[in-house]
């Protein structure tokens, strides 16, 4: 299908978007790699100056922005709003921090000179980035690279069109140098005719594991950097708690967030025998009774559509499969009638480990729950998993819980919180989950040229 802005509440085609021609990805490629060569020149707070005022305008027009990405996947208005706010704090903390982060260092040298560790930008870099958050997942690549000086090209999901083109017109409008940041509506094609291209230094996706296989072979055919993230079926261990009803409320909110569709939701709920009745017993009374509601209105007990029908029968069809397989599911999990995209949030329990759905991640509003009766049994499952990004353990013993997380096999592992995010934190996974990690301290060093500079004496 083209680029498009498509209501997933309602299935209608509100606008389209041409492909871009092969003359406008070569002018794309012209001038990002000609804007990197002053770019870079610049002084990195006079680039710390401009991406502080991407920040400012994002944050202005934060109820515009939010109105584009509920209408173009189906975020609710207050959810919306949240993410532009947490997408400008994270370009924000690029702007006030960033320098601080890339600054040159001495190492001792056993040769007589002086040695340094420089922080050098490498070009333009291509970034292919997915629908589930429009504005977070820009702002985590473009914003560290673009105060390094690299130079952005930016092929987003194709229903994020109109939201797309707003980002680029953000940063324009900030200072960012036209070619410095480019929105292209590109093909997978010409995806694959950027990253062949010598001018292009770098590629950083997110997406499914196929789609990470893809670029991944691509760029490497090419010698070229790429950052993956490809998300997981993150466990969520709960050993104990005094409140259950409170943890399970925690897990359902955080599974439910966002329509289900986010790349670190506590996709398998892995409960203790002693509190797992209890548990799922809170999260069928959460799930029981919910209505399909206006993302742009949402309402108490209503619930928001998937990003597009397909994603909503493809959820449908892996919950009717993993039933099918001997999963019992015990509240919701029904699709919606018509063109809209609405599959209530269900809760599925029994999942059989030797079935084909238990190596499946389900990308939308499906609490699965495991029950355990040990620390052991509860760590080999957690582990028995392909994809590695994150994970928590809750217990009201701390030390317990620390125990028990040190041993996920995870990029990302938390106690008695689900995910902890902030644009400080490193993102990123293991296994098939991908490699690199997004922000922080090392996230800002993934496409940078951390150049050796000796002086002999």
């Amino acid at each position: 299908m083209t680029y498009r802005v498509q209501n997933p509440a309602t299935g209608e085609v509100l606008e389209t978007f041409e492909y871009a021609s092969d003359q406008q990805i070569e002018q794309t490629l012209a001038a990002a790699d000609a804007t990197y060569r002053t770019w870079r020149e610049q002084s990195i707070q006079d680039r710390a100056t401009v991406i502080r005022r991407v920040a400012e305008i994002m944050l202005e027009r934060k109820d515009e922005l939010a109105r584009l990405i509920s209408v173009e996947m189906g975020k609710s208005i207050p959810e919306s709003i949240d993410e532009v706010e947490f997408a400008a704090s994270i370009v924000d903390y690029y702007g006030v921090y960033g320098p601080g982060l890339v600054t040159d260092y001495e190492i001792p040298s056993t040769i007589p000179g002086k040695a340094v560790i420089e922080h050098r930008p490498l070009g333009a870099l291509l970034g292919v980035m997915p629908w589930n958050f429009p504005y977070y997942q820009v702002a985590r690549f473009a914003a560290p690279n673009l105060l390094l000086g690299n130079t952005i090209i930016l092929k987003h999901a194709d229903i994020c069109a109109r939201s797309a083109l707003t980002m680029q017109e953000i940063m324009e409008a900030a200072g960012v140098p036209v070619g410095g940041y480019t929105n292209v509506f590109a093909s997978h094609d010409q995806i694959a005719q950027m990253i062949a291209d010598p001018r292009v230094q770098g590629v950083s996706l997110t997406g499914s594991e196929r789609a990470g296989a893809i670029i991944g072979a691509q760029a490497g055919a090419h010698l070229k950097k790429c950052v993956l993230e490809l998300g997981g079926i993150d466990p969520m261990i709960v050993l104990d708690s005094a409140d259950v009803a409170a943890v399970a409320a925690e897990a359902w909110n955080f599974r439910t967030y966002n329509g289900g569709q986010v790349c670190n939701s506590n996709k398998r709920l892995i409960v203790m025998d002693d509190v797992y009745d209890e548990f799922v017993a809170e999260l069928k009374r959460l799930a029981d009774g919910l209505v399909p509601g206006d993302p742009a209105a949402l309402g108490d007990g209503e619930f928001v559509p998937l990003s597009t029908r397909a994603a909503a029968e493809t959820v449908d069809a892996q919950v009717r499969r993993a039933v099918e397989a001997g999963g019992v599911l015990q509240a919701g999990g029904v699709l919606s009638e018509g063109p809209g995209a609405y599959y209530s949030p269900a809760v599925l329990t029994d999942v059989p480990r030797e079935s084909d759905s238990y190596r499946e991640e389900i990308f939308g509003p499906v609490a699965t729950v495991y029950r355990v009766s040990s620390e052991e049994e509860a760590v080999s499952l957690a582990n028995d998993c392909a994809l590695g990004l994150g994970g928590s353990v809750f217990s009201a013993d701390e030390a317990r819980a620390t125990r028990v997380a040190a041993q996920l096999e995870v990029g990302m592992t938390h106690v008695n919180t689900i995910a902890a995010e902030s644009a400080e934190l490193p993102f990123g996974g293991v296994k098939r989950s991908g490699f690199g990690r997004e922000m922080g301290p090392i996230g800002i060093g993934e496409f940078a040229n951390k150049r050796l500079f000796f002086v002999a004496k």
